[in-house]
C-alpha cells in the first residue's frame, strides 16, 4: 500500500497539480467566508463546498467541468433548505435523507455529471447534520457555499486551469442496460436499502452521530458497480478510518483545537486527499479520518474527557464511536449488495472487458486510417477512451486480486487477464504513435494485419463462438520502417493468448458469480 502511493507513477505531474490546486482553492474559499464575515461552522461548511467542487467534477472537457461547477448550488442549496428545516423532525429528517441518497445514486446514469450533482446533494445534507444546520443558519450557510465554489472556480478555471493545456478526457465509462438491469438503478436501491439500515442501527449507536453510517454507506458505493467491489471499497475504508484514527490520536488531540496548527494540518489533510484518491482508497480514508477529527478540534467537541477509550486514555471516545459508524455504514452496504438486487462481479467484470477488446479494435482501426491517408482519422481519443476503460477493468476485478481473496486459481487468471489487457494497450499507444509520424507510409499488409486484430476480438466477445482467437503466423520481423506492423503483430499474440484466461471452464470461472 505505502510503495502505490510513493511509487504510483504520475505523468505531467497531474496528481500533484490536482492536490495543490485544491490546498489553495479550499484556502481562498475560507478566507473569503472569514472576510464576509462568517462564523466557524460557516467558513467549515464553505470549505467543505469548495472541496467538492473542486474533487467531484470530472467533465471531460473544461467547459463541461465550467457547467458542472455552476450547477452545484442548484443542486445543493435546496437540499440544504430541506435539511435545516426538517432539523426538529427526525423522522421526516431521516426520510428525506434516504431520498437524497437514492437519488443521488440514480443520478450517475447521467454520467459525470449526474455523479457530482449527486454527490453534492448528498454531502450537503450530510454538512447540514455534521454541523447541525438550523433554519436561524440557513442564510449564512448558503452564503458561505456560494462564496466558496465561486472561490474555487476562480481557481480552478481561472488561476490554475492546467486542463486546457492536456488533451480533453474521454468520458468515464458507464454500464448501460435498462430497467432493473442498468446497474445504476440496481445500485440506487441498494444505496437506500444499505443506507436504511445504516441509518437505523447508527441511531442505535448513538443518537448524535448516527449520519457517519449512512456517510459511509453512501461513500462505499462511489465509483463500484459489483458486489466484489462493493466489498472490497468497504473493508478499504474501515481499514483506512482505522489507521486514520490512530494518526489522529497521535497528531490531532495533542492539538487542543488550538488555531493556526490545527489550520496547517487541515491544509495537508486536504493536500493528502487529493493526492492519494487515484491510488489509494485505504490512504485517502486516512487523510479524510484526520481531516475529520481536525475540524471537531476545531469546533470544539474533541476531548478526551471521562468518554475516553477504555485502555487508551488519550483518545477521544468521538474517535471510537467514527470507527463503530463506519464499520455500522460498510455493514449496510455489504448486506445491501448481497442480498438486494445483487450485481454480480462476474457479469461486471465481463461487460467491462467486452468494452475493452471493442475499443481496443476501434483504437486499430483508426489507427489503420490514419496510415493509410484517410482524412480526420485520428486514434488518439479512442486511446483515451480505452484507458478509461482499462481502468474500469482494474476495479471491476480487484476483488479476485485482491490479497484476501482465497481462490488462487481466479486470482491467477484475474492477473493474466490484466497483464494481457496492458500489453494490448501498449501496443495500441505503440501504435498511434507510429501513426502520428507525417512520414509513416501505407503498406498493403496493414490491412490483413488489422483484420487479423478485427476477427480475433469478434471471437473473444461472441459468446457462442465454437472457436478460440488463433496466434498469427509467423511472418518475418518487421524492420524498423515496418514499427506499426510489429505492434499489430504484437497485439495479435496478446488477443491470442486472452482467449485461455477468458475462456475458463464454465465450473471455474473467471470471476464468481
Amino acid at each position: 500500500m505505502l510503495k502505490r502511493v510513493f511509487v504510483a507513477p504520475d505523468p505531467g505531474r497531474t496528481r500533484l497539480r490536482f492536490a495543490a490546486r485544491a490546498v489553495l482553492g479550499i484556502g481562498l474559499a475560507v478566507a473569503v467566508c472569514g472576510a464576509a464575515g462568517h462564523s466557524l461552522p460557516g467558513a467549515v461548511t464553505g470549505g467543505l463546498a469548495a472541496l467538492l467542487a473542486l474533487f467531484t467534477v470530472m467533465d471531460p472537457t473544461v467547459r463541461g467541468q465550467l457547467v458542472t461547477t455552476v450547477l452545484l448550488p442548484v443542486a445543493g442549496l435546496p437540499v440544504l433548505a430541506v435539511a435545516a428545516g426538517l432539523h426538529d423532525h427526525p423522522v421526516a429528517r431521516d426520510l428525506a435523507f434516504l431520498a437524497v441518497v437514492g437519488v443521488g445514486v440514480y443520478a450517475r446514469r447521467w454520467g459525470p455529471r449526474g455523479h457530482s450533482l449527486g454527490v453534492f446533494a448528498f454531502m450537503t445534507f450530510f454538512v447540514a447534520q455534521f454541523l447541525h444546520t438550523t433554519t436561524g443558519q440557513l442564510a449564512e450557510v448558503s452564503a458561505a457555499v456560494l462564496l466558496s465554489v465561486l472561490s474555487a472556480a476562480v481557481v480552478r478555471f481561472g488561476a490554475w486551469c492546467y486542463e486546457r493545456r492536456l488533451p480533453a478526457a474521454a468520458a468515464p465509462a458507464v454500464l448501460g442496460g435498462g430497467g432493473l438491469d442498468r446497474v445504476t438503478t440496481r445500485q440506487a436501491v441498494q444505496a437506500t436499502a444499505g443506507a436504511g439500515f445504516a441509518l437505523v442501527v447508527g441511531q442505535m449507536v448513538s443518537g448524535e452521530r448516527w449520519y457517519w453510517a449512512v456517510g459511509a454507506t453512501w461513500w462505499v458505493f462511489v465509483n463500484t458497480a459489483s458486489r466484489g467491489e462493493t466489498l472490497v471499497r468497504g473493508f478499504r475504508r474501515v481499514l483506512g478510518t482505522v489507521l486514520g484514527i490512530g494518526v489522529a490520536a497521535l497528531v490531532v488531540v495533542p492539538l487542543h483545537g488550538a488555531a493556526l496548527p490545527t489550520a496547517v494540518l487541515v491544509a495537508v489533510c486536504v493536500f493528502g486527499i487529493f493526492y492519494t484518491a487515484a491510488v489509494s482508497y485505504t490512504w485517502m480514508m486516512l487523510w479524510v479520518t484526520l481531516l475529520a477529527t481536525a475540524l471537531y478540534g476545531l469546533l470544539g467537541v474533541l476531548a478526551p474527557g471521562v468518554h475516553g477509550v477504555p485502555g487508551f486514555p488519550g483518545v477521544p471516545g468521538l474517535l471510537a464511536l467514527r470507527l463503530g459508524e463506519t464499520a455500522v455504514g460498510a455493514l449496510g452496504a455489504w448486506l445491501a449488495v448481497l442480498f438486494v438486487l445483487p450485481v454480480t462481479t462476474h457479469a461486471v467484470t465481463d461487460a467491462w472487458i467486452q468494452r475493452a477488446l471493442r475499443c481496443v479494435h476501434a483504437c486499430t482501426a483508426e489507427a489503420a486510417a490514419r496510415l493509410a491517408g484517410t482524412a480526420g482519422a485520428d486514434p488518439a481519443p479512442r486511446v483515451a477512451e480505452l484507458e478509461q476503460l482499462l481502468g474500469r477493468v482494474r476495479l471491476s476485478v480487484a476483488p479476485l486480486v485482491h490479497p484476501l481473496n482465497p481462490v488462487r486459481g481466479r486470482k491467477r487468471r484475474a492477473r493474466q487477464v490484466l497483464a494481457l489487457l496492458d500489453d494490448c494497450a501498449r501496443e495500441i499507444r505503440g501504435l498511434v504513435a507510429v501513426a502520428a509520424d507525417p512520414e509513416a507510409s501505407h503498406d498493403e499488409r496493414l490491412a490483413a494485419a488489422c483484420h487479423r486484430v478485427e476477427l480475433a476480438v469478434e471471437a473473444l466477445i461472441d459468446d457462442g463462438a465454437d472457436t478460440a482467437p488463433r496466434v498469427a503466423p509467423a511472418h518475418p520481423r518487421p524492420t524498423a520502417a515496418e514499427a506499426a506492423l510489429t505492434h499489430l503483430h504484437a497485439l495479435e499474440h496478446a488477443l491470442a493468448e486472452l482467449a485461455t484466461p477468458l475462456r475458463a471452464p464454465s465450473g471455474s470461472p473467471l470471476v464468481g458469480a
